[in-house]
């Protein structure tokens, strides 16, 4: 069997074409490397090498398998060098859930950050609602979700990613566009456009709670999970929603959005992974995200 160390000796001696010389280059006497030569050759079963006192010179076979043994050496290093930067978190493969807003702006931005400080870390996205991304969590189909609550769970750890405020949108045109802020009870008498009960439960929830505590209902017309769904029925004429403010990044025209004045509403995203996951590529990750999170909010 061919071994790594006699193709290293072989290559040495067929670029220095001196024994001498090549077992200096290898840290070796001369007689060590001579035997790795000739086990090299009795293994292939060919001669490699013609050599007498004066001279040493490759065969037509030799300079053959020595473009060969350069070219395996080299996919040797490469899987080395490979396995070792796998190993250190310095590359590999992440898989990130995902919501749909907060592909408009978050997540770009952060696999920017991650594009330049982490090049050899590859990514597959998945865009899903929370509850999705808690499932595919728990079954080790994603490494990280970016997620819209915080629900405890042993071995889980959650960091705040962003908080941003909750707005009403309108179409371009509407009697609500005219007012710079807005109150609650504004908007109990125009056709609302409301998040999905089961796919949307955070911002249903939010949203819900905040009519509640206004003491006012409105006039719930359509259930969607999406936010850009949302916006396509509002631009429509089929009502306002409320939705949350990074929904102006996914421009479609014709849509005003608007600040409530008597109420503060806010939509969290976090980001969740699990503690007992063994991703070399994870911790590092983590620390950039850690990083970028901390300067987006001191901007």
């Amino acid at each position: 069997m061919v071994e790594l160390h006699q193709l290293r000796c072989f290559v040495m001696v067929a670029e220095e074409l001196h024994f001498g010389r090549a077992a200096q280059r290898l840290f070796m006497t001369q007689p060590p490397l001579s035997r790795q030569i000739q086990l090299l050759e009795r293994s292939l079963g060919v001669q490699l090498l013609d050599r007498n006192n004066r001279q040493v010179r490759l065969t037509v076979a030799g300079r053959q398998f020595l473009r060969d043994a350069q070219h395996l050496l080299a996919y040797t290093e490469q899987a080395s060098d490979s396995a070792r930067r796998l190993a250190s978190g310095e590359a590999g493969q992440l898989v990130l859930g995902f919501t749909a807003v907060s592909g408009y702006n978050l997540i770009p931005e952060l696999l920017s950050q991650a594009g330049q400080a982490l090049p050899d870390i590859g990514f597959e996205l998945h865009e899903m609602v929370s509850s999705d991304q808690t499932e595919a969590l728990a079954a080790n189909m994603i490494d990280i979700g970016f997620v819209r609550s915080a629900d405890p769970r042993q071995g889980w750890s959650y960091q705040l990613a962003s908080r941003e405020p909750l707005m009403v949108v309108m179409p371009t045109g509407h009697p609500l566009a005219e007012r710079a802020q807005l109150s609650v009870s504004d908007l109990v008498h125009h056709p609302f456009i409301m998040y999905s009960a089961k796919e949307g439960r955070y911002f249903y929830d939010c949203i819900v709670g905040l009519f509640a505590t206004a003491g006012v209902s409105p006039r719930y017309l359509y259930y969607l999970k999406q936010t850009h769904s949302i916006l396509g029925l509002v631009r429509a004429g089929l009502g306002i929603a409320i939705v949350p403010a990074s929904g102006r990044e996914l421009y479609m025209g014709h849509l005003q959005f608007r600040p409530l004045a008597d109420a503060s509403p806010t939509a969290d995203m976090y980001m969740v992974y699990r503690d007992d996951n063994d991703n070399p590529a994870l911790p590092r990750f983590i620390d950039l995200a850690a990083r970028f999170f901390a300067s987006a909010e001191n901007l």
